[in-house]
């Protein structure tokens, strides 16, 4: 479960920037015009990204780099692809993203070189208070995903709010990821956790 935000005040909300509470973990309202902008933004670029076809590299290129905060030479994504805002994502050189990812970057989500994202992954930085009153307001909070360099991430996995995952980990098909992953780690299942028999971790191709 990830930690909880300061209360609000429901009775006298926080004023200011929500794109600033939003980004800094506090709780924020997605309704906010700034934010329903760049949502509309990120819209626009993934609709035309996913409407491009295989012959059109050149312009899978340009609208990678329109569309994301940092789009590391050689990164590569398989249409279909969905995020929230899109400026809030951080991809290093030659990341591989397979058909129909999902990251909702309502606070920063960076992944490292090399890394592999298998078909259907979703990354989550988006989370809702435990409170049903402030829940029921439609406040939201989000904390930040980091992802390391070399990570092999297997279909339809889950990343969850707030986790990092460490370099060369492996995450499991289908594993719901829901604490830290330490660097070179294996691991699997829902919720996920360490994949050992013997004292010796499994084969990676038994669990991707």
């Amino acid at each position: 479960m990830p930690p909880q935000p300061p209360h609000v005040d429901l009775s006298n909300p926080p004023k200011g920037p929500m794109r600033e509470r939003m980004l800094s973990g506090q709780l924020y309202l997605a309704s906010d015009p700034e934010l329903t902008e760049m949502r509309l933004r990120a819209r626009r670029l993934t609709r035309e990204y996913n409407a491009t076809t295989e012959s059109q590299g050149p312009r899978r290129t340009e609208i990678l780099r329109e569309l994301l905060g940092e789009a590391g030479e050689g990164c590569f994504i398989e249409p279909m692809f969905q995020c929230d805002y899109g400026t809030f994502i951080r991809l290093g050189r030659g990341v591989f993203m397979n058909f129909g990812c999902v990251i909702l970057d309502c606070a920063m989500v960076t992944i490292g070189d090399r890394t592999l994202l298998a078909p259907g992954v979703h990354i989550y930085a988006a989370t809702h208070p435990l409170d049903t009153a402030q829940r029921g307001a439609l406040w939201e909070y989000a904390l930040p995903v980091t992802i390391g360099a070399d990570v092999w991430i297997g279909g339809h996995a889950t990343i969850c709010p707030g986790v990092t995952i460490g370099d060369g980990a492996v995450i499991g098909a289908g594993a719901v990821v829901t604490r830290d992953v330490p660097a070179g780690a294996v691991v699997g299942g829902n919720p996920a956790r360490p994949l050992r028999r013997d004292g010796r971790a499994e084969t990676y191709s038994r669990y991707v």
